[in-house]
């Protein structure tokens, strides 16, 4: 059934993302992602530009202070990922960008920082953006593995969100973690999964940050329709600046 599944996924058009370059046409929007050098960052450009976007890879605190928006990708360690925004000295620059209500979307390690802290091997202090903590996955049963990886059924809870608003009936997507965000306001949660009859965040919006714990570039047509909708809401919030 899953195989089933993704081959209807891959089968599908790329309508969305095909009409993007029009729509928005003579709005300039430079989206910046940040290089923590925790991961490969070329299926994540790769798929961008399938959606028509060219963006800029950087790890410049100049470069983070200029951009119309913001994505923060990762995997690895929590205290690794903040050890790296602090070396760069991008603490303050992404305290700024997210105060001047420009987008940010985090990306699996990347959503995971946005929070307030995070206890994976001790305790670390988060960028605070989404209140909320990191915990680890509790495996409840042999259908519960940690890590988490491989592909799940996502639930949207809010289909109004900026990142479901191009998104289709099918909704699978490919995670690989041991750590979940905890929000302390449900209203952050967009969408979950359910991991041995809990419900696990999946995608969390709050104003102009959005996060996936999910690997959108790995997610096929599904995730490249999350990357066109923020695509989408980068345009839409240069347009409201302009």
């Amino acid at each position: 059934m899953l195989l089933i599944r993704l081959q209807s996924i891959i089968e599908q058009s790329f309508v969305v993302a095909a009409d993007l370059g029009k729509k928005w046409q003579g709005i300039v929007a430079m989206i910046s992602v940040i290089d923590m050098g925790l991961g490969n960052l070329g299926s994540v450009i790769q798929a961008f530009q399938r959606v028509g976007c060219n963006v800029l890879i950087t790890n410049s605190s100049i470069a983070v202070s200029s951009a119309s928006a913001i994505v923060l990708p990762g995997v690895g360690a929590f205290g690794d990922g903040m050890k790296m925004l602090r070396k760069m000295h991008l603490i303050s620059p992404l305290s700024e960008h997210v105060a001047a209500g420009k987008p940010l979307l985090g990306i699996c390690l990347g959503m995971q920082l946005l929070a307030r802290s995070s206890d994976e091997h001790g305790y670390h202090e988060g960028l605070g953006f989404i209140p909320g903590i990191v915990e680890r996955l509790k495996s409840t049963g042999p259908d519960c593995r940690v890590p988490n990886i491989g592909w799940s059924d996502v639930i949207v809870h809010r289909k109004n969100s900026w990142l479901y608003k191009n998104s289709t009936e099918e909704s699978i997507y490919y995670f690989a973690h041991s750590y979940f965000l905890r929000c302390d306001d449900a209203n952050d949660v967009v969408a979950t999964i359910d991991y041995g009859g809990a419900p696990i965040t999946a995608a969390v919006e709050r104003g102009n940050l959005l996060g996936v714990q999910f690997h959108p570039e790995k997610s096929l047509d599904a995730g490249l329709q999350v990357l066109a909708a923020f695509v989408n809401y980068v345009h839409y919030s240069a347009r409201e600046v302009a």
